[in-house]
């Protein structure tokens, strides 16, 4: 039961951050003072590379992979930081922010890995983890780069915990979130703030 509720979050997830995404992702216009879409849409590409989180476990459970990949993990945080530059953000914001992405995915396979063990194993055939969920993998890190860019003004005021925090709750509001799982996303959105935390969370 917990296997199938943790699945139906993800794959819900990813459903309405493609929807989201789908509208945010082509405006390119200022935000006003008090609007909190780059927040949104950060989010919702956030939930999105959680939900690839899934297909990424399942791999690698028939395969018998170790969830962590060092050299892989190093080769995007080196890719991040020049890529940064290049675009205008702070180069530690987004490897912290990365790393955070990182970190979080790991807690959802760990997550998965134990359900499997106390159970069994997931049914059917996985996708293709460097045919099909990388490549799907490279495209949301892309667009959580550019919103990286849509965020920095933001990070820095003071009210940003709390616009995060209220960000994330009507995120959760409209998809539904189970809150079983609200602390992967919690992790994987914790320095989108400069001062860190989200909300009250420190």
């Amino acid at each position: 039961m917990l296997r199938h509720s943790l699945l139906q979050v993800l794959r819900a997830i990813a459903s309405l951050a493609a929807f989201v995404i789908a509208i945010t992702a082509g405006s390119s216009a200022a935000f006003a003072d008090g609007d909190d879409t780059p927040f949104t849409n950060l989010i919702a590409l956030s939930s999105q590379r959680l939900a690839l989180a899934e297909p990424v476990a399942r791999w690698k459970w028939l395969h018998h992979e170790s969830i962590t990949d060092q050299p892989r993990e190093a080769a995007l945080l080196a890719s991040i930081d020049s890529r940064a530059k290049s675009a205008g953000i702070d180069p530690a914001f987004a490897q912290l922010f990365f790393r955070d992405q990182i970190e979080a995915s790991k807690d959802v396979q760990n997550a998965l890995f134990d359900n499997w063990r106390k159970s069994r194993g997931p049914e059917g055939t996985p996708p293709d983890l460097a045919r099909d969920t990388r490549p799907k993998l490279d495209r949301v890190t892309n667009a959580l780069l550019s919103a990286l860019a849509g965020v920095e003004p933001l990070r820095h005021a003071d009210d940003c915990p709390l616009r995060l925090a209220d960000s994330i709750a009507r995120w959760k509001h409209l998809t539904r979130y189970d809150s079983a799982q609200n602390a992967p996303l919690t992790r994987a959105l914790s320095h989108v703030c400069a001062s860190g935390g989200v909300g009250a969370v420190g």
